[in-house]
């Protein structure tokens, strides 16, 4: 067997990556499937991608349309040193490091089964299987989509406010205003936004000017997101459009 697939330990490298495969004198020939499981054994499930990512990369420099033939190739030595332990007299002196071993390798499979892109040795029933669950998947996730936009159609509506031509700017005033006033008895903001795209985008999608729409753009150059840099973009209600004024009401005994 060639030693094409796993990045090899360099000989002599005193100080060689954590996932590389062999000995302090090299890779043997031939034993690079053994060297691999044997190394795969030392590490936890969590390394399992990194490890499995570490040889692919290496492989794919030197086969850059390889990723198929690295997965089928570790896919079978797996599969082998697998069916090898279960095959294995139950009762030999090795059982229980061959259970541990195995858990280790079915803890791999399944690693490979969830990268698998190739339905790499599942029958027909088990394709069958897995497309099946994924149609349930996907009508679950529809049916919660329907709801879910039928929820948002509650408050969708066709009509809208329409603002007397040519006093879009005194109704913004009138919404800046807003967001200045306070609450008498505590203080507090009467409105409160996190951002002011917001005001931009209400009054661009439920009001009109003179039964016209109103741009999104020309909205915010009145609201922009930072009150004390506006930018170059910022632009202020006129005077003359002041044509209201918010205050408290007088308390009412």
């Amino acid at each position: 067997m060639p030693n094409k697939y796993f990045k090899p330990h360099e000989r002599f490298d005193r100080n060689p990556h954590k996932y590389d495969i062999g000995i302090f004198t090299g890779l043997k020939k031939g034993y690079e499937d053994n060297l691999f499981i044997k190394k795969l054994f030392t590490l936890i499930e969590q390394e399992y991608p990194d490890y499995y990512q570490y040889h692919l990369s290496y492989f794919l420099g030197k086969e850059p349309q390889g990723e198929q033939e690295f997965f089928t190739f570790v896919w079978q030595i797996v599969l082998i040193r697998i069916r090898y332990i279960e095959t294995k007299d139950p009762f030999n002196s090795s059982h229980a490091t061959d259970m541990e071993l195995l858990a280790k390798l079915t803890t791999f499979q399944k690693y490979l089964r969830s990268i698998d892109q190739w339905n790499t040795q599942k029958t027909l029933p088990e394709i069958i299987a897995d497309q099946q669950e994924e149609i349930r998947k996907q009508q679950v996730q529809i049916a919660e989509l329907k709801e879910d936009l039928k929820a948002a159609r509650k408050l969708e509506t066709q009509e809208f406010i329409n603002i007397a031509d040519g006093y879009l700017l005194s109704f913004i005033d009138i919404c800046l205003q807003a967001q200045e006033a306070l609450l008498p008895d505590t203080g507090k903001e009467l409105v409160f936004s996190q951002t002011q795209i917001v005001w931009s985008k209400m009054i661009a999608k439920y009001f009109k000017e003179g039964n016209n729409e109103i741009s999104l753009e020309t909205l915010r150059r009145y609201f922009p997101g930072n009150k004390k840099d506006p930018g170059i973009k910022y632009a202020k209600v006129p005077p003359e459009l002041k044509l209201f004024k918010l205050t408290p009401a007088k308390k009412r005994s």
